[in-house]
This record gives structure tokens, C-alpha cells and sequence, in this order.
């Protein structure tokens, strides 16, 4: 067994997406090979109604997959293929642009104002950019669940870990994404298939993540940040680049520590990408925008729903 390196320690960036919605990216400025088959990770962590309720109103994607997994308030969401509904604390939407949608999505928080949220995008291989365009919506009760005997909790929102499979499938790069939170002091080795890229993205407690000769300490926002006055340290949102090895291992602190951990086989082929379209030319690129300019970007017609025949 090899211990994965620790290969950059990356603080989630502000930024404003959407109509003005205020968010953190972890990654997704320039170059993102090393997260390769991932090209964007936003956190949209917010208690001011005024930062996100504008939204991300119509907009196209095409050769991507787009993954929403909601913490708290809800998303509303619309496709150009007539699906409607709305994402609540805990759910999974899984969405494969494919050949090209224009879809919305509008976050909406809970009683007291609060959202939050994180949204990752996956490319496609060049031999899916152009599949017919389809959606996986996942309901917090239907996502495994699994607590060790330390009090390690898992969510299983995609693929396969400890013995759970993730209700989340038909997915071309295999990812494994889960929900880890490890209990107040104890130390946790996670397993992650040697052949993947891999990151963890801290967003509650403290911890530190063994660094093959010693621990990196991971500097993020207390358990509290949703409190009323946060501490000055609520915006250090840490995300942690992996280095080769077949297990991770973490330190949790004083509060316990809660992450994301996501792994996913490389496509390395070449990125083209503007905005919410991303392919494997330019051509191909300037192709996408001829057709959105022209009326004849949309190929399917009809929803093709996970499920359906």
C-alpha cells in the first residue's frame, strides 16, 4: 500500500458566475489537466439571499457532464427538453449535456436564508461529446450511507466504496465521488484506485492529510460557519491535490472533518474549451457557437431521462 502524496494544497478562489452569483472555486481557472477527467469545482456556500438568488438563468452546455449535490436551501432547475424540478439538501442531479442543452438553475435558500452547495463539471471522451443529452436525479434517501466503527461517515453519491455503490450510473469516466466525514481526532485511510486522479475538497472542521514524510495541515472554516458571526478563517475552503499512491490518509482535528473525495480516470485528450462548452478542437468549438448563433444547436427534442426507455 502506497500513501498518495499530497501534491498542492489549493484555497477556493471568490468568484461571480451566473447572474451574480457569489461563490468559491476550488479549481477550473486555465489549465485543469492535473484534475483530468475534471474541469470545475464551485462551492456556493452563501447566507446572504442577495449573493445567489439571481441565479444561473438559461444557458447552453455541450460535451460535459455537470454534478449538483446540495448541502442546504434548494436548487430550481429547467432544461430546454421540458424536465422541471427542484434539488433539496442532500439530493444529487446528475446532469450529461451530451450534443447540447440550455438548461437554468436557480438556488433558493432554506428557512433562514442559508445555500449550500457544489457544483463539479466532468469532461466527456471525444466518443461521447455528442450523445443524445440526459439527467440522473438522486434523492438524499436513495444515496448509501455508511458509518465504520471509528464513526467515519461515507455518502456514496457515485461509484464504488467500501462495499456501497453510488445510485449515480452509465457515468463514461468511472468517477468515485463521496461525502467523508471523520470523527474528532481519529485517523482514517481512505482507499482510492491507484490509476485516478484524486482530490479532496475540505468544508467542515479541521485536519491534516499525511504528506508521505509528514502531515499537511489543512486549514479550513470551524464546524460553526454558520453562525451568526463566523470567525475571520470561515473563507479558507482548501482544496487537496493527490499524487500517485493507492490510499489517502487523514488526520481529523479537534472538531472532527468533513470533505468531498473525488477520483476519476484521466481521458487525456486535448481541451477546447469557452465558457459552458468544452471539446476536443476548435474547430468543434467554434462549430457549437456557429449552431447556438444559428438556431441548430439542440439535437434532441425529447428528455431522455435515467431510467427511461
Amino acid at each position: 500500500m502506497s500513501i498518495r502524496p499530497v501534491k498542492r494544497l489549493i484555497r477556493s478562489k471568490p468568484t461571480t458566475e451566473g447572474a451574480g452569483v457569489h461563490l468559491r472555486r476550488a479549481f477550473g481557472f486555465g489549465n485543469t489537466s492535473e484534475f483530468d477527467p475534471f474541469l470545475l469545482l464551485d462551492d456556493f456556500r452563501n447566507d446572504v439571499p442577495e449573493d445567489y438568488l439571481a441565479g444561473f438563468p438559461w444557458h447552453p452546455h455541450r460535451g460535459i457532464e455537470t454534478i449538483t449535490y446540495v448541502l442546504a436551501g434548494t436548487v430550481e432547475h429547467g432544461d430546454s427538453m421540458g424536465n422541471r424540478g427542484a434539488i433539496a439538501a442532500g439530493d444529487v442531479q446528475w446532469m450529461t449535456a451530451g450534443s447540447g442543452i440550455i438548461h437554468q438553475e436557480m438556488p433558493k435558500g432554506d428557512h433562514t436564508g442559508r445555500m449550500h452547495g457544489f457544483q463539479l463539471w466532468a469532461n466527456l471522451p471525444a466518443s461521447l461529446k455528442m450523445t443524445p443529452p440526459r439527467y440522473q436525479e438522486v434523492t438524499a434517501r436513495d444515496i448509501p450511507q455508511i458509518t465504520d466503527d471509528d464513526g467515519t461517515h461515507v455518502r456514496v453519491v457515485c461509484g464504488e466504496f467500501w462495499g456501497q455503490t453510488g445510485p449515480v450510473d452509465g457515468i463514461a469516466t468511472d468517477p468515485v465521488y463521496v461525502d467523508v466525514s471523520v470523527a474528532p481526532g481519529r485517523r482514517k485511510t481512505l482507499p482510492v484506485e491507484t490509476t485516478r486522479h484524486a482530490f479532496a475538497y475540505v468544508f467542515g472542521g479541521s485536519g491534516k492529510f499525511c504528506n508521505a514524510s509528514e502531515p499537511l495541515s489543512v486549514p479550513t472554516e470551524p464546524v460553526g460557519w454558520l453562525d451568526t458571526a463566523p470567525p475571520s478563517a470561515a473563507d479558507n475552503r482548501s482544496l487537496v491535490l493527490f499524487d500517485r499512491g493507492d490510499e489517502v490518509i487523514v488526520q481529523a482535528g479537534d472538531e472532527g472533518i468533513r470533505f468531498l473525495l473525488v477520483s476519476g480516470k484521466p481521458l487525456e485528450e486535448p481541451v477546447a474549451w469557452y465558457g459552458p462548452i468544452v471539446m476536443n478542437t476548435q474547430e468543434q468549438l467554434r462549430q457549437a457557437f456557429t449552431e447556438l448563433d444559428q438556431g441548430t444547436f439542440l439535437k434532441e427534442g425529447k428528455s431522455k431521462k435515467a431510467g427511461a426507455e
